[in-house]
């Protein structure tokens, strides 16, 4: 594990807070790819990017939108079983 940089004991709680829940979304994404057999295809840094390119934008008075959700990406939130997000 890195050093965590921080200023305060409190900033340092936010972040550690922070990781532990990344690890649990991580856990989550490993053991829905090995029951699917996604391994086969993708590293888990692939999946991670495959979902990451999805854009959200929030423009102040406007509601929030989101970019251009891929068949391909649809079909991995699906054997992941999360919902995929929707367009706006």
């Amino acid at each position: 594990m890195r050093r965590l940089l921080v200023s305060s004991e409190r900033s340092l709680d936010g972040k550690l807070f922070v990781e532990f829940v990344a690890l649990i979304f991580i856990s989550y994404i490993n053991k829905k790819m090995q029951e699917q057999g996604l391994h086969k295809a993708y590293t888990m840094q692939q999946m991670l990017d495959k979902l990451d390119v999805i854009e959200c934008f929030r423009n102040p008075g406007h509601k929030l939108r989101l970019g251009e959700v891929l068949e391909k990406q649809k079909e991995l939130y699906i054997k992941l079983r999360v919902v995929p997000p929707t367009l706006l």
